[in-house]
Formats: C-alpha cells, structure tokens, sequence
C-alpha cells in the first residue's frame, strides 16, 4: 500500500502523544470536510477535559478533500492528515489505529451526525479499565435519533440478522462513532478482514466472541440527508461478509487474546488542551 503522510502535528513533539486519537475516515467530502473538522476541534479545545488529536484519513478521494486536509493539519494544531491511494474506510481506519500511540482510538463520521458530548462516555470506560471497546448506540434507550424510516428499518433488520445468525450481544454495529484501547486494537486489527464498510461489524463480532467488554452509549444522531453511503450496495456487501462469519465459524476461530487494562493515576490520562495544544 502506497501512504503519504502530511506531517500535520506542528513543531511541537508533545503534540504526538494524546490520550485519545479521534480518526475522521474521508472520501470526496470536499464540502464538509473543513468546517466540521474546525467544529470538531473548537469542541475537543474547549470541552472536552483529555489531549487529543484528530487525524483525517483519506481514502483516495478524487476531488480537493487531500487539498484541504493537508491545509487543515498545516494550520490547525491537533489535527492531522493521511493519504491512502486506496479506498476503503475500513482500511484508512486500520492504517491510523495501527500506527497510534495514544492510550485510545476513536473514530466518527465526517458529518458529525452523533452529538459530540457523547465522546466523553465513549472513552472515559476505556481509560478507567471498566471495558476494551465502546460503540454509540441509536438503538437503545435514551438515544435520540433523525433519521428517515427506510434507513431505520435497514439498521434495525441488520443487527436483528446478527443477534440470530452470529450471536451478537451489542445493539447497533453501524454507528459511526466507536473506540478501542490502542493496544487492544491492535490485537483485534489483524484478524478483521474487511476493508470497507464491513468492517465495523468483523471488528465487533471478534471483540464480542473473544469476551472483551464492549460499552454502549445512547446517542442523539440526525442524518446527513447528503451521506455518500449507498444504501442498497452497503446492505448486499454486509450480508456476504455475514454470510463469510457463518462459513469461518467466528466463534470457534476467531478470538483475539488480550489483558485487562489497570489504570494508572487519573491525572496521567487527563493532559489539558490549551489553543489546539497538547500539553
């Protein structure tokens, strides 16, 4: 795989260690790409109490989304770009969660469809030891969710598909919005096949039968009525890469071995945002 990387972290060597990695996976989003990128970071600057830094991942876009995301990790500290020639979001987020040393990976759609005050319960169970991987959920309760009846119905009758066909335990697969301990990602990685859209739920199936605690958060969540996701193809490529967990026996085969995580002091995991800054 070709990569080029923009060196987008500044002249500050602080700004390569975070507690969280938030990946923003992209392909030809020229339009959103900027001002939800600087929405993202204005809130993880203000709000949101642990280091981080964003990292674009461009999966070989054919418009100007590099143009703009190389310009970005230029000029906005805490954010960075990579470039894969090739697409697949699943692969862009593999690449980007293999090569992290923050104590967290995370990644969420460009639209920024989930509210951003869910990051917080996403994580904060990784770092305090209580479970391996958390996933934004719009199907449980609490969740508030726009969303037009078709895709809901598609959501709804795919994890549905799982529960009866894989033995999931988790609630929704799809949610855009989910995160690992590094390290365990890295032991999971390996084992996940898909590159693209399936990818999600191979992770998740892998983290549920190897035993590794998955947290769910409610989410608010509003569609982007301009989502690049092609409904009808994204649900026949999910039902083969069902159908191939089936035929490899995922819960026989394909476990991940890991180590519960015990938590230093919490004033190790909590490194302060100041101007874009990782301290």
């Amino acid at each position: 795989m070709s990569t080029t990387e923009a060196l987008a972290y500044s002249d500050d060597p602080q700004l390569v260690r975070a507690a969280v990695e938030v990946v923003i996976p992209v392909f030809n989003e020229e339009t959103d790409l900027e001002p939800n990128v600087r929405l993202l970071r204005r809130y993880l600057d203000t709000r949101f109490p642990l280091a981080t830094v964003v990292t674009i991942a461009d999966n070989a876009s054919t418009d100007g989304t590099w143009v703009i995301a190389e310009r970005l990790s230029q000029s906005l500290p805490g954010v960075r770009a990579v470039h894969l020639d090739e697409k697949g979001r699943g692969r862009a987020i593999k690449h980007v969660w293999r090569e992290s040393d923050a104590l967290v990976v995370a990644y969420m759609d460009v639209d920024l469809s989930t509210g951003l005050d869910a990051l917080l319960p996403l994580v904060a169970p990784l770092l305090s030891g209580h479970a391996e991987m958390a996933i934004g959920t719009r199907l449980a309760p609490g969740a508030r969710v726009e969303r037009g009846h078709k895709r809901a119905f598609i959501s709804r009758s795919y994890n549905l598909l799982l529960h009866a066909s894989l033995g999931s335990s988790f609630s929704d697969a799809q949610c855009g919005f989910k995160a690992v301990r590094t390290d365990v990602a890295k032991s999971v990685l390996p084992l996940v096949e898909d590159n693209a859209w399936f990818f999600d739920t191979e992770m998740l199936m892998i983290a549920d039968h190897s035993g590794l605690r998955i947290h769910e958060v409610a989410v608010d969540w509003t569609d982007d009525p301009d989502s690049r996701v092609k409904i009808i193809r994204t649900a026949v490529d999910d039902l083969r890469g069902v159908l191939r967990l089936m035929r490899a026996g995922i819960r026989r085969r394909r476990r991940v071995a890991f180590s519960r995580y015990r938590p230093g002091p919490v004033s190790a995991l909590s490194g302060q945002m100041a101007d874009g800054v990782v301290r």
